[in-house]
């Protein structure tokens, strides 16, 4: 994570967020984060960028949920009705989980297989040039970095 941190901690610009987390879903990003050790940030972050929270949402290619999730990697990681908040949400965040593991880490490398498939980035690793999936990690690594690093924190210092 320190990687992803130091190698991309530039102006991290103001982020317009289609629609605020909904409760419901934002605590299941919380319990499941929190249950299978990734950041929470970064689960709400893809979120952001594939659906905008939006749990009906259904892309071009089949995706579906609040995660995206193809069918087939839906029912792998447990999520037999992909529009079921819960059940999306643990389930792209179990398979966010093996992609840690698979990339020790590098959450580039994860927002990347996350958008293209852990195939083709695990065989050039931070050489995969295709601009899409370029603009996809861009993306999410705003979305991540606004999370992360905007929330207020109190002063230490005492009111008199």
């Amino acid at each position: 994570m320190m990687r992803w941190m130091v190698l991309f901690a530039l102006v991290i610009p103001r982020l317009a967020y289609a629609q605020a987390d909904p409760a419901p879903a934002a605590g299941f990003v919380r319990q499941y984060a929190a249950h299978y050790g990734v950041p929470p940030e970064l689960i709400a972050a893809l979120i952001d960028v594939e659906s905008g929270w939006n749990p009906k949402a259904v892309s071009n290619k089949g995706a579906m949920g609040l995660m995206q999730l193809m069918p087939k990697t839906a029912r792998h990681f447990g999520a037999f009705d992909p529009f079921n908040v819960e059940q999306n949400i643990a389930a792209g965040t179990r398979y966010v989980t093996a992609l840690m593991w698979e990339f020790h880490g590098d959450l580039r490398l994860v927002a990347a297989a996350y958008y293209a498939g852990d195939r083709g980035i695990a065989r050039k690793q931070l050489s995969y040039s295709d601009p899409d999936v370029v603009a996809y990690v861009e993306a999410v690594r705003r979305h991540y970095m606004f999370r992360k690093y905007s929330v207020v924190k109190p002063s230490r210092r005492s009111s008199p």
